[in-house]
C-alpha cells in the first residue's frame, strides 16, 4: 500500500443528495491526508442531483433495475481504480459493488454509514415473507419489487455483510453501538463557513429578510424534522416579526407547500443555493432550528443544520434527541423533542438578550472548529487509513 493511496468512494445514487454530502466531506477530509480521491456513483434517474456542484469531478453510470442493473455493475467495476474502495451506505450499488471489487482486486474496502438506512422501513420489525407466487412475481415481472437494487431487503442483507468490511465508520454513537467501527462526525469547511467573511445585515438585506427576526431551517422538511412544533411556537408568540425561513424545500414530496398551506404567514421560502453561497445564507439568520423529532430515524442522523449554525457562530436551538446533546454540549439551546410550548420559551429567551446568545454561539463555533471540522474528519481517518 502506498504512503498516500487513492481512494476511490462509491456512492450508491448520484441522482439523490442521498450519500454525495458525506462522501464530498470525506473527499475533503482525504485531501488533507495527501490521498488521491474520486468519487464514483450510478444515476438512478440518469441526471445528477441538482444540489451537486457543475464543477464535482465524477465518474457515472446510469443504473437501473434488475436484471439490466448487472451490466451497470460490470461498468463501473471497471471505473474502480483506487487503493482503498470507501463505500458510502450499506447498499448494494455502493458496498455491494465494493465487496464484488474486493474479491477480484483484493483491495481493502471501508465502509461508511451516515444513517441507518432500515429504519425508513420500521427497522428491526421490517421483514420480507412472500407466498411462493408473491415471490415470484416480485422477482419476474416487469414491475416486481424485487428488481429494484434499493429494496429493503438488499438494504438488509447488506447491513448484515457489514462485518465483511475492512473498516467501518460512523457518524453518531447510535451508528457505532450497532455497526460497530470508529466513529467520524460530519465535519464542516469551517474556512468556508467563517462569520468573520460575512455582514449579517447586508445578508439580510440581499435576500430580503431584513425587517423580520430569522430563525431559519437550512435544509428539506419532512415530518421528523419538527417543524410544526416551531411554527405551532410562533402561533403562540404571535409576534409577526419573527419568521421561519426554510431554505431549499423538499425534493421529496410537498410537505413544505403543506406547512405554508396551515402556516404560510410565518414561513419565508428561499431556493436552494450552491454550497459555496450557503454562508452568506446562514449569515442573514438571527437563530438556527433543528427542531428533531425522537423516531428511530432521528437518533441515528447527525443534522447537517447543527454545523452550519455553529460554524457561523448562530445561537441554535435544538432538542435533545440521538447525539444533538452531544454535539452542541453547553453552547446550544434544548428543548425536549415535540413540545412547541419549550420552544416559544426559548426564542423569548434568545430575543431577549440577543447579545448573549451570539455570544454563546460563538462559543458554538469554537466547539465546531475543535470537534466538527475538516480538520477534525482529517484526524480521525488518519488512523483508519494507516491501519489498512
Amino acid at each position: 500500500m502506498k504512503d498516500k493511496p487513492k481512494i476511490s468512494i462509491l456512492v450508491w445514487n448520484l441522482s439523490t443528495n442521498d450519500g454525495f454530502i458525506r462522501a464530498s466531506l470525506l473527499e475533503k477530509a482525504l485531501h488533507k491526508l495527501g490521498c488521491e480521491v474520486e468519487i464514483i456513483g450510478f444515476l438512478f434517474d440518469k441526471e445528477l442531483y441538482r444540489a451537486i456542484p457543475s464543477e464535482a469531478q465524477l465518474k457515472t453510470v446510469e443504473g437501473g433495475n434488475y436484471p439490466g442493473f448487472f451490466k451497470s455493475i460490470n461498468k463501473i467495476l471497471k471505473l474502480i481504480d483506487g487503493d482503498i474502495i470507501y463505500a458510502i451506505k450499506p447498499q448494494v450499488a455502493s458496498f455491494g459493488v465494493a465487496l464484488i471489487k474486493k474479491l477480484s482486486s483484493k483491495k481493502p474496502v471501508i465502509v461508511d454509514i451516515d444513517d441507518w438506512e432500515l429504519s425508513w422501513y420500521g427497522g428491526d420489525a421490517w421483514d420480507y415473507k412472500p407466498s411462493l407466487k408473491q415471490l415470484a412475481k416480485d422477482i419476474l415481472k416487469k414491475d416486481g419489487v424485487l428488481r429494484i437494487p434499493y429494496h429493503p431487503l438488499y438494504i438488509k442483507w447488506m447491513e448484515n455483510l457489514v462485518k465483511r468490511a475492512d473498516a467501518i465508520t460512523t457518524h453518531t454513537s447510535f451508528l457505532q453501538k450497532r455497526f460497530g467501527g470508529i466513529s467520524v462526525p460530519n465535519g464542516k469547511d469551517t474556512a468556508l463557513f467563517d462569520p468573520a467573511k460575512y455582514q449579517p445585515e447586508e445578508s439580510r438585506n440581499r435576500y430580503g429578510l431584513a425587517e423580520y427576526r430569522i430563525l431559519m431551517f437550512p435544509g428539506a422538511p419532512r415530518p421528523y424534522k419538527g417543524l410544526e412544533d416551531v411554527l405551532i411556537a410562533l402561533d403562540k408568540l404571535n409576534q409577526p416579526d419573527l419568521k421561519l425561513v426554510i431554505v431549499g424545500g423538499s425534493p421529496y414530496d410537498n410537505y413544505d407547500e403543506e406547512l405554508r398551506q396551515k402556516w404560510g404567514r410565518w414561513i419565508i421560502k428561499l431556493p436552494n443555493y450552491p454550497a459555496d453561497v450557503m454562508p452568506d445564507v446562514v449569515a442573514a439568520a438571527h437563530v438556527i432550528v433543528v427542531p428533531q423529532r425522537d423516531t428511530p430515524e432521528t437518533r441515528a442522523q447527525f443534522p447537517l443544520k447543527l454545523t452550519d449554525g455553529m460554524s457561523m457562530a448562530k445561537p441554535v436551538l435544538s432538542t435533545r434527541v440521538g447525539d444533538i446533546p452531544e454535539i452542541l454540549g453547553d453552547t446550544g439551546y434544548l428543548v425536549e423533542p415535540g413540545c412547541p410550548e419549550q420552544i416559544a420559551e426559548q426564542i423569548q429567551l434568545i430575543f431577549q438578550d440577543l447579545d448573549a446568545a451570539n455570544e454563546r454561539g460563538k462559543k458554538s463555533r469554537e466547539r465546531c472548529v475543535e470537534k466538527y471540522s475538516i480538520e477534525a474528519m482529517a484526524s480521525t481517518l488518519k488512523s483508519v487509513i494507516a491501519r489498512l
